[in-house]
C-alpha cells in the first residue's frame, strides 16, 4: 500500500505531466447535441493553409441587449476555435466602435461605413423609458495591406427579431470563413468561372455589381460559344439573361460542358417583355432553342408570366392633385417578392429576392438526376400564357385573392448527377465523335426562370450602377447577390466553406406566458438555489466529520 505522501506526490507529478503534455497536444470535445462548436471541414482546410497572418476586428460588442450579446458570444467562440486551429496566423480584437471622442467615432464610423459596414440603430423600452443604442454588427478582416468588410446581422427580413438573430447566430462560421478566403486566395490560383459571351441584348453595366463581387472570390473569364473548340478549364458557367436563340453547334458545348462534370448557372426568360403600347407591355413567347436540353436534364421553362400578391411596387400617376400628378407608391404585381426556399445550403436562411416579369418552371423525369427545389413563389399567384398584355391599368385595381388560384409556383432549382447527353444515339460528324461523351462525370446545374434576377438597377442621373438587388422605390436591399454568390459557392466547392451554411442551432425560446406569470419564483430560486446547496453540502460536510471523529474520540 502506497502512503498517503507518495500518493500526494505521484497526484502532483501527473498533474505536472498534463500540464507539460497540454502545451504540445491541442484537443477540445464538442459536447452539444448540435455540434454547434465544431467547424466544417471546408472551413478547417482554410485556417490550416492560411499562407500569412489575419487579423479581426470584431465591432459587435459593449452593452448589448441579450440577443445580441448572445450573437456576440457566438462569434468569440467562433473565432477562438479558428484561432486554435490556424495558430499564430489568426488573430482578433473586439473593439467598441463608440469609444474615444466624437471626433475619432465619427471617423470610424466613416471607415467601416466604406467597408459596407452600416451602423444600426436599436430602440428599446426599458422601465417605460425610451432607449436608442448605435450598434455595428459587424467585422473587418485584415490580410496583407487589404481589407474586407463582413456584415454579421444577416438573415430574412420576415422572420421575427429572435429568428432573424439566430439566423446570424448559426451564419458566422460562413460570414467570417467566406470573407477569410476572398482575401486570401490570390489571383490566378482561384476558381474559374466563365461568363457566356454574345448572347444578351443587355448593357455590360446592368451585370456590373454581380460581376464585380463575383471576382473578389473568383478568376472571371469570357466564355464566347462562337469559337472553335470545347468549354474547358472552368469550374462553373454563367449564362445571364439570354435573349438571342443559341445554335445547335452552340447548345453541343453547352451539352457536352455539362455531361463532363462541369457547373452551369442559367437565369433565363420563358417570355420576352419589351413592345409597349399605351395601355401596357406585351409579353411574347421566348424560344432560346435550349428546350431539348433543358428537359433532357429534368427542367422546362415555361412560356408564361407570373402575377403575385407578394410582390413589390413601382411609381404611378394614379390620378391629379390639383393641377399636378399624383405620384404613388402601387403593388405592381408582375415583380414578386420571393420568399419560400428550399432546403439547400445556398438559401438557407436566404433574405427575400426580388423578380421581374418570371415564368414557371417545371421538372420533368430525368434518370440519375437529383432535383432540389431552390425558389418558389407565394400560394397567392396567377399565371398568364404568353402573348398577353400586361396592362398598366393592373396597379390601380384593388386585387381578389379569390383570382390567385395558381398556388405555389417553381422558380428556380438544382439539377446535380451524371447527366446524359441531349445528342446521345444522333449522328454526328466524324470531328464530333472523337471527343463526344454520352454520359459523363457528375456535375450540376441551376435554372431560374428569371432572366432579370441578376440584372441590377441603374442611377441614370449620378450614371452608376445600384447594388444587384437594390430596389431604389422603397430603398430595400434583396438577396438576389447573396443567391447568385451562395449558388456559385456550391456548385464549383460543396464540400467547402459553403457547407457551414448547413449549420442548425434550434432556437429554444421560454414560454412568455409562465416566465411573466412566475417571474418572482425563478429569480428567487436561482438566487437562493445555490447558497441553499451550498448550505446543505457544508452541513453534510459537518455531520459526517462529526460521526466520524466523534466516535474515535
Amino acid at each position: 500500500m502506497l502512503s498517503s505522501a507518495r500518493l500526494f506526490v505521484l497526484f502532483l507529478f501527473g498533474l505536472l505531466l498534463l500540464n507539460v503534455l497540454s502545451a504540445f497536444v491541442y484537443s477540445r470535445i464538442d459536447l452539444t447535441a448540435d455540434a454547434r462548436y465544431t467547424l466544417s471541414d471546408g472551413t478547417r482546410t482554410l485556417l490550416e493553409n492560411l499562407p500569412q497572418p489575419v487579423h479581426i476586428d470584431v465591432f459587435l460588442t459593449g452593452n448589448l441587449p441579450p440577443g445580441f450579446k448572445r450573437l456576440e458570444t457566438a462569434i468569440r467562440e467562433n473565432l477562438e476555435e479558428s484561432e486554435a486551429i490556424a495558430g499564430a496566423n489568426l488573430s482578433y480584437r473586439f473593439v467598441d466602435p463608440l469609444l474615444g471622442t466624437k471626433a475619432e467615432q465619427e471617423k470610424r464610423l466613416i471607415r467601416l461605413a466604406e467597408l459596407g459596414l452600416q451602423p444600426t440603430n436599436l430602440f428599446a423600452n426599458e422601465g417605460g423609458t425610451r432607449t436608442e443604442q448605435l450598434i455595428v454588427p459587424g467585422a473587418v478582416v485584415s490580410y496583407a495591406g487589404k481589407q474586407v468588410g463582413v456584415l454579421l446581422l444577416k438573415g430574412n427580413k420576415d422572420a421575427t427579431p429572435a429568428e432573424q438573430l439566430n439566423q446570424s447566430y448559426e451564419g458566422v462560421e460562413y460570414q467570417l470563413a467566406s470573407a477569410i478566403r476572398r482575401i486570401t486566395q490570390p489571383v490566378g490560383s482561384r476558381r474559374r468561372v466563365g461568363l457566356l459571351f454574345g448572347h444578351t441584348q443587355v448593357s455590360p453595366e446592368r451585370f456590373s455589381d454581380l460581376l464585380a463581387t463575383v471576382q473578389e472570390t473568383y478568376d472571371l473569364f469570357f466564355a464566347d460559344l462562337g469559337k472553335p473548340g470545347p468549354l474547358t478549364d472552368l469550374d462553373a458557367l454563367l449564362v445571364l439573361k439570354p435573349d438571342r436563340p443559341f445554335s445547335e453547334q452552340e447548345v453541343y458545348k453547352l451539352d457536352q460542358y455539362v455531361v463532363n462534370g462541369g457547373h452551369a448557372l442559367f437565369f433565363v426568360d420563358g417570355q420576352r417583355v419589351d413592345s409597349v403600347s399605351r395601355d401596357g407591355t406585351f409579353a411574347q413567347p421566348l424560344n432560346l432553342g435550349l428546350n431539348d436540353l433543358f428537359f433532357r436534364w429534368g427542367a422546362r421553362v415555361n412560356q408564361n408570366v407570373i402575377k403575385d400578391l407578394s410582390c413589390a411596387v413601382i411609381p404611378m400617376d394614379v390620378g391629379n392633385l390639383g393641377d399636378k400628378p399624383n405620384i404613388q407608391l402601387v403593388p405592381w404585381r408582375f415583380y414578386p417578392v420571393l420568399n419560400s426556399f428550399g432546403n439547400s445550403p445556398i438559401t438557407r436562411n436566404l433574405d427575400r429576392l426580388y423578380g421581374r416579369f418570371i415564368s414557371t418552371l417545371d421538372t420533368v423525369q430525368a434518370p440519375g438526376i437529383q432535383k432540389t427545389m431552390l425558389v418558389q413563389t407565394s400560394p397567392y399567384t396567377s399565371v398568364l400564357k404568353v402573348p398577353a398584355l400586361i396592362a398598366y391599368n393592373e396597379a390601380r385595381q384593388q386585387p381578389d385573392p379569390k383570382t390567385y388560384t395558381s398556388g405555389t409556383r417553381l422558380v428556380s432549382a438544382l439539377f446535380e448527377g451524371s447527366f446524359t447527353s441531349v445528342f446521345a444515339n444522333q449522328l454526328l460528324p466524324d470531328s464530333l465523335m472523337k471527343t463526344f461523351r454520352a454520359t459523363g462525370k457528375p456535375g450540376g446545374v441551376l435554372i431560374c426562370a428569371d432572366g432579370d434576377l441578376v440584372v441590377n438597377d441603374v442611377d441614370y442621373k449620378r450614371k452608376t450602377p445600384l447594388p444587384l438587388g437594390y430596389d431604389r422605390f422603397t430603398r430595400t436591399q434583396f438577396a438576389n447577390k447573396d443567391f447568385v454568390l451562395n449558388a456559385i459557392d456550391y456548385l464549383t466547392d460543396p464540400n467547402g466553406v459553403i457547407a457551414a451554411r448547413a449549420r442548425v442551432v434550434p432556437l429554444r425560446p421560454l414560454d412568455g406566458i409562465r416566465v411573466k406569470a412566475e417571474r418572482t419564483y425563478w429569480q428567487g430560486l436561482n438566487v437562493l438555489g445555490p447558497l441553499a446547496l451550498v448550505a446543505f453540502a457544508g452541513l453534510c460536510w459537518t455531520v459526517i466529520r462529526r460521526r466520524k471523529y466523534g466516535q474515535n474520540a
